[in-house]
């Protein structure tokens, strides 16, 4: 659930001249933002916006079906590298290498 139906869809008000202007055809190319809080609007479809992730821009070509969500929604922010595996300690997650030594007998 976003924001109540009274206030309507937030869309930053940079994206929204850039969408206009794209649509115009005073611009080409893809649109770059740094507004992942914004929601996707039926004038977005059938764009490419970058989405930045906090490095890098990630091209997202937006679809009939997006329409409602938030930008950020598609442009991920972390990596997932996996569980560790059964009996082996995450990297940087054990305890101290002199408690994970082998035992002497």
């Amino acid at each position: 659930m976003g924001r109540s139906r009274k206030k309507g869809p937030y869309v930053d008000s940079k994206l929204a001249r850039k969408v206009e202007k794209v649509k115009r055809g005073e611009i080409k190319g893809n649109i770059r933002t740094w507004a992942r809080n914004s929601d996707i609007s039926p004038e977005m479809v059938g764009l490419t916006i970058e989405i930045h992730n906090g490095k890098i821009f990630n091209p997202v070509f937006i679809s009939e079906s997006m329409v409602g969500h938030k930008l950020g929604e598609f442009s991920p922010t972390r990596t997932f590298r996996g569980h560790s595996k059964k009996g082996k300690v995450a990297r940087g997650q054990g305890l101290a290498p002199e408690l994970n030594a082998p035992k002497k007998e």
